[in-house]
């Protein structure tokens, strides 16, 4: 039996990442947090600044056996637009950057191949950064699985429930309901 492993995402506010992969069939624990800067423990205020050099991501445990890396890397594209550099929509900065923080040769090559199949397809340069694991850093306990606590705030309700309803549609055979 393969043992569990991680893939660690960065697309944007990580809110509506972390909420569409908590109905992934195969994901086992979701995490949201920091990665990818220079900051010990950072708080989600110094985040904001855009000077810790964090990214907001979200880190997955999954069983490779129910869900594929690649299906996992395919949903992550498919939930921000990887051509925005230091932003999503009007969430602006480096720590919206589209990153892939990738645990295994396996995982960079696959990453890297999966961008090199989608780049012509996307009308503009993918700016999507392949980086090796860094030191991942849990968010506040009231960030975590915030879509499903606070369905009616209005970033949710404006911005993560259609992403999450489109997502569904696409990725319906994946997903637990």
């Amino acid at each position: 039996m393969m043992s569990q492993q991680i893939a660690t995402f960065g697309g944007g506010c990580f809110w509506c990442i972390d909420a569409a992969f908590r109905r992934v069939r195969g994901v086992t624990q979701v995490a949201s947090g920091y990665a990818g800067g220079h900051t010990d423990n950072p708080t989600y205020e110094q985040i904001c600044t855009g000077r810790s050099g964090h990214a907001e991501v979200v880190q997955l445990t999954f069983d490779p056996q129910q869900v594929d890396f690649s299906v996992l890397l395919e949903m992550f594209f498919a939930l921000h637009d990887p051509t925005q550099l230091n932003r999503q929509g009007n969430d602006i900065g480096t720590q919206y950057r589209s990153v892939v923080f990738y645990h295994s040769e396996e995982q960079q090559t696959l990453t890297q191949r999966y961008i090199d199949a989608l780049a012509p397809t996307m009308g503009a340069p993918i700016v999507t950064e392949v980086s090796g694991k860094t030191h991942f850093y849990p968010a506040e306990q009231y960030h975590q699985d915030y879509y499903t606590n606070n369905p009616n705030q209005g970033y949710c309700s404006v911005m993560i429930a259609p992403k999450l309803a489109a997502f569904a549609e696409k990725f319906a055979t994946y997903l637990d309901e």
